[in-house]
């Protein structure tokens, strides 16, 4: 008997609460490049501006009520970082999958209920790390399985601006959830515990060096595994190009200048279904000591591949692409190095549960790329 041809799965409909810079810039172009998903309502008190951008979508100033709206089957929460936990707590318990971008929550107690929620719910919960999908990170990934480095022993990893003027928006507020380490912490660490899983320890070094700052604008994390030290570091003031990433090893180095492209062209304004979306012009460098270096092409970044494997998690074809508990282990690091600042940058030791610690110790390297 000839098997007959299944019908395609029907878009996911989903609702995106919050429109502001994460929502429009990242969340709504990356979901309508794919007909996995069809977005149907949007949470926000702007309607004018969703509706000029995204046309006849359902446009609501009520966050709650668009998160248990009835035509949505996964909500995508990009609203400021404090109230993710109510509004993904609500999503949850209306039997919805739920995306939060990072953080996940303020705290690590806040993911931890969320994580619970959804397995006693039988939803998927999961964070938007998009940056495990970054050009440059898909190149560092790549030299060092390359195996020219040798074993590893310092990774530098920054993420660096030049803003020197406060701006007037909550992410440099006081509230809580504000400050540089929320905004690109998760992105620094949850890069680094997919290569090298959760460290011993931490030690956290945060400052306020903009006049007028409310809150941190910049930090460095230290993660100790031993032999292998990483050091994380973001800021505001930095006016002179430094290397993304720094990775030295027994028998080599590798590093990459430039960060990858994909938050600029989405500025930009090009769809991510362009064949231009990602794709990275700057090479990675191999130095094996001797002063000569050699370039090496960065993998184009691909961001939209977060929402390609969701869509085949919530279909039973695929894994989450990032699990709740590997959301938790970067909340808890957060709350490590906060904890380690406020001592001075005394060693923490991140108090992760071990269903936390597998998460990254089993997580597929691979990741579908």
């Amino acid at each position: 008997m000839t098997a007959q041809p299944q019908e395609p799965a029907r878009p996911v409909r989903v609702a995106l609460l919050g429109y502001g810079y994460a929502g429009r810039t990242f969340h709504a172009p990356l979901l309508r490049a794919q007909k996995a998903w069809q977005l149907m309502v949007v949470g926000s008190s702007q309607p004018a501006t969703v509706h000029a951008d995204l046309g006849d979508v359902t446009v609501l100033d009520d966050y709650h009520a668009a998160a248990c709206h009835d035509d949505v089957d996964m909500v995508v929460i990009a609203t400021p970082n404090q109230s993710h936990a109510s509004l993904a707590t609500t999503a949850l318990q209306a039997g919805k999958h739920v995306v939060v971008d990072k953080p996940f929550a303020i705290h690590a107690a806040e993911a931890r209920a969320l994580t619970s929620l959804a397995h006693s719910q039988g939803r998927v919960l999961s964070v938007f790390h998009n940056r495990r999908w970054d050009s440059d990170f898909l190149g560092l990934q790549a030299a060092l399985a390359s195996g020219r480095l040798g074993t590893p022993v310092v990774l530098e990893s920054r993420l660096e601006r030049f803003r020197p003027m406060v701006r007037q928006r909550w992410r440099e507020s006081d509230d809580p959830g504000s400050g540089l380490l929320f905004d690109l912490g998760p992105h620094l660490l949850d890069q680094a515990l997919c290569l090298f899983g959760i460290p011993q320890r931490i030690n956290g070094h945060m400052a306020r060096q903009r006049l007028g700052a409310r809150s941190e604008d910049w930090f460095l994390l230290r993660l100790d595994y031993g032999r292998l030290q990483v050091v994380l570091q973001a800021g505001m003031l930095c006016a002179a190009p430094v290397p993304r990433f720094a990775l030295l090893g027994e028998q080599g180095a590798w590093h990459k200048m430039t960060p990858d492209p994909q938050e600029g062209q989405l500025r930009a304004g090009l769809s991510p279904a362009s064949p231009e979306f990602g794709q990275d012009h700057d090479p990675g460098w191999f130095s094996d000591g001797t002063g000569a270096l050699q370039a090496v092409a960065v993998p184009n970044g691909q961001q939209g591949r977060y929402y390609q494997l969701l869509a085949a998690a919530l279909h039973g074809q695929g894994s989450n692409p990032v699990s709740p508990e590997q959301g938790c282990a970067v909340m808890v690091m957060l709350q490590a190095a906060r904890d380690s600042a406020a001592k001075g940058g005394c060693a923490v030791v991140p108090a992760v549960l071990e269903t936390e610690r597998c998460a990254f110790a089993l997580l597929d390297r691979d990741l579908g790329y």
